[in-house]
């Protein structure tokens, strides 16, 4: 259950403009934890950090950076 609760943060962020700004303030994934669970989402930060592993750059990017896209995919000529 934990793990669908921490997808569903990671959706609401990615859709929640006001939520993101509160996440600006977190300096760490103990940060986002708590913000999380002061939204009512049950998880831990272990939790989160698994889930996250799981993601590619491009993808926390979207979440932690929305609109700055990850340039690992250029390569230089």
């Amino acid at each position: 259950m934990s793990t669908q609760n921490v997808s569903e943060f990671l959706t609401a962020v990615k859709n929640d403009e006001q939520l993101r700004q509160k996440l600006k303030d977190a300096v760490d994934l103990d940060g986002y934890t708590y913000v999380a669970q002061d939204r009512g989402y049950n998880f831990t930060t272990e939790e989160l950090r698994i889930e996250i592993s799981k993601m590619s750059e491009q993808e926390v990017a979207e979440i932690v950076n929305p609109g700055i896209t990850s340039w690992g995919h250029i390569e230089s000529q």
